[in-house]
């Protein structure tokens, strides 16, 4: 017992006389995004037209960008919290042989909030977090809700110690679209950050 709390107060001590190190900073990039889950119409579809091809709807990778702030706060030497605020394009193109759909671009945007927290390895990172997003801009259909509630992950490689490069993963926890099942955002990412030395 002795030994525990011995290593737990050797590492508190270690955070509270470490220097803390704040530096904002932009991110931007690339969005390959779709919604999980393809649609098949079995439920009242071989009674009313037997002899008709099978209709189906699947949600292909939409591409477009996102741009945000971040606030890196350094901790210590592997661990760094960081906030973000992130203007994101996301959606899906319809893959379907139901009426004139085919080919069409479902078009969400959302202002969202991330709480990344990344750990480090000499140049390298990895980084997880929670994020929650607003939906601010929509086309071409009506989203099934207003927000979007997720986790997002990745990995990161510091260039320079002001410049790197990053791709993450961010899975959606609140249905976007319900058309005949619950579907849900994922994004995939990929793209550049950049953070600004304070003066001291």
């Amino acid at each position: 017992m002795k030994k525990i709390l011995f290593l737990i107060t050797a590492l508190l001590s270690g955070f509270a006389f470490s220097q803390v190190v704040f530096t904002p900073g932009i991110r931007a990039g690339a969005n390959f995004s779709h919604f999980s889950n393809s649609e098949s119409f079995n439920y009242y579809y071989y009674e009313e037209l037997p002899n008709a091809a099978q209709p189906y709807l699947d949600y292909k990778t939409k591409t477009d960008f996102y741009i945000g702030f971040l606030g890196n706060i350094r901790l210590a030497k592997f661990y760094a919290l960081q906030p973000e605020i992130n203007y994101s394009r996301q959606g899906a193109k319809l893959d379907t042989n139901v009426n004139n759909w085919n080919g069409k671009t479902l078009s969400v945007s959302y202002l969202g909030m991330q709480l990344i927290n990344k750990f480090y390895f000499n140049q390298f990172n990895i980084h997880v977090g929670p994020t929650l997003e607003f939906v601010v801009e929509k086309k071409n259909f009506e989203p099934q809700n207003e927000i979007d509630l997720g986790i997002t992950a990745g990995l990161g490689y510091d260039i320079t110690p002001n410049f790197g490069i990053e791709a993450r993963v961010k899975k959606g926890f609140i249905p976007v679209d319900s058309y005949n099942s619950n579907h849900w955002n994922v994004v995939f990412q990929t793209g550049l950050y950049y953070t600004f030395n304070m003066k001291k």
